[in-house]
């Protein structure tokens, strides 16, 4: 991004200057900071704020079970301002395993709670969500194929859970299959190696949007 001469000059400047430049930098870009402050200061594991992230979204997931909703698009709202806690989770820890858990735990939870109250939705109404869905699989199935083969073990029942939940969704598995996504991958625990490359070509053919 920077070239070797800017880099050069940067590293001459004054100690105290460069202070003054970074503390200008993290205050517009709170992200940086707060991850600078995971990694620098916190006595906090990657874990303790897996399980503190995991504490908000449980509240966020409660109040959607106590609302009445009238469409899937208010479901889909609040199914994206989860999934804000986990970007900002892995965005200052890092922690990969954790995006993998947190992602899974929220697909699952809101697919219960879309069947009981969605299963019959006519296509029109539903379809959006339906592709969200759809969406997130790919992700979750990207992010495993990234990490170490064995890890996946650790996955195979929420993977399992998460194709029968939407074997039990007409109008879901009927947005997975013309999107190109096949349950079975998830119920059997066994992910296509070239998923990553399968999901980019979908998408340059028009799917998955």
């Amino acid at each position: 991004m920077f070239d070797k001469p800017f880099k050069d000059a940067i590293s001459r400047l004054p100690s105290a200057e460069k202070d003054k430049l970074i503390f200008r930098l993290l205050k517009k870009d709170l992200d940086l900071a707060n991850r600078l402050l995971f990694e620098l200061v916190s006595s906090d594991s990657q874990e303790d704020r897996r399980r503190e992230a995991k504490k908000r979204i449980d509240n966020m997931i409660a109040k959607s079970r106590n609302r009445l909703y009238s469409s899937p698009g208010i479901l889909l709202m609040e199914m994206k301002n989860v999934s804000g806690v986990i970007n900002e989770h892995v965005n200052i820890t890092k922690d990969k395993y954790g995006e993998v858990y947190l992602q899974l735990f929220v697909l699952n939870e809101y697919l219960q709670m879309y069947n009981d109250h969605f299963k019959d939705a006519s296509p029109g109404k539903s379809y959006t969500f339906n592709l969200y869905l759809v969406a997130k699989v790919f992700k979750i199935m990207i992010l495993l194929k990234k990490m170490h083969e064995e890890i996946l073990v650790d996955f195979a029942n929420d993977l399992e859970k998460a194709g029968r939940l939407f074997g039990d969704n007409p109008g879901l598995m009927n947005a997975a299959r013309y999107n190109g996504l096949d349950v079975n991958w998830l119920i059997e625990n066994k992910i296509p190696d070239n998923i990553a490359e399968r999901e980019k070509d979908l998408r340059q053919n028009g799917y998955l949007k």
